[in-house]
């Protein structure tokens, strides 16, 4: 892995930009790689748009910006709508499909469907934490972080609520590979 450029977006309250931190520290400080994160918001917190964006890179990163995604994660219509073009051929998209219609995409671009707001109301009875189950499915579909790595930051992201979040990333695991099985189906 050269550099992996990786974007995620949402509404504000989501836990995107958490969920950014998050991975960039499972790749820097977990998995040994160098990455950087930024982040743009509106100027309400809640509920407006939101993205994130990370770079993850075996050197050093020296452009710190995002130019053409290899990963989109979309927990919002908006943002998947907005941000979808973006993406490089060959690239993910990692879309809520609770949350996001998938629609029509350009080709070369594998969308995977992942349930996590449902997942997150339904088997954890804790919808805050969609964004975990969301990491879950990033790092089983995409292998850019490895699980041990992304397990230790999110424990250390959220230490109170540790056992709830890690549960909430086995289920987000557990779809990532469900996604990845169903895309092989119909291919």
């Amino acid at each position: 892995m050269e550099r992996t450029e990786i974007r995620l977006g949402g509404l504000g309250g989501q836990g995107v930009i958490k969920s950014a931190v998050i991975i960039g520290e499972a790749a820097s400080i977990y998995d040994g790689k160098e990455a950087v994160q930024t982040a743009s918001y509106g100027p309400e917190s809640r509920g407006s748009a939101c993205k994130a964006e990370v770079i993850i890179s075996n050197t050093p990163v020296d452009y710190p910006l995002v130019l053409a995604p290899h990963v989109l994660v979309a927990l919002s219509n908006d943002a998947y709508q907005k941000y979808k073009s973006d993406l490089r051929k060959g690239a993910i998209a990692i879309i809520d499909s609770d949350l996001v219609k998938a629609g029509k995409i350009k080709a070369g671009i594998q969308v995977y469907q992942v349930p996590a707001a449902a997942t997150a109301h339904q088997v954890l009875e804790n919808p805050l934490v969609t964004n975990v189950v969301m990491l879950g499915a990033f790092t089983a579909i995409t292998k850019t972080v490895t699980p041990d790595a992304m397990r230790k930051a999110i424990a250390n992201a959220f230490p109170k609520y540790q056992e709830l979040n890690l549960r909430a990333f086995d289920e987000g695991m557990k779809l990532g590979q469900e996604a990845m099985e169903q895309s092989s189906k119909t291919e």
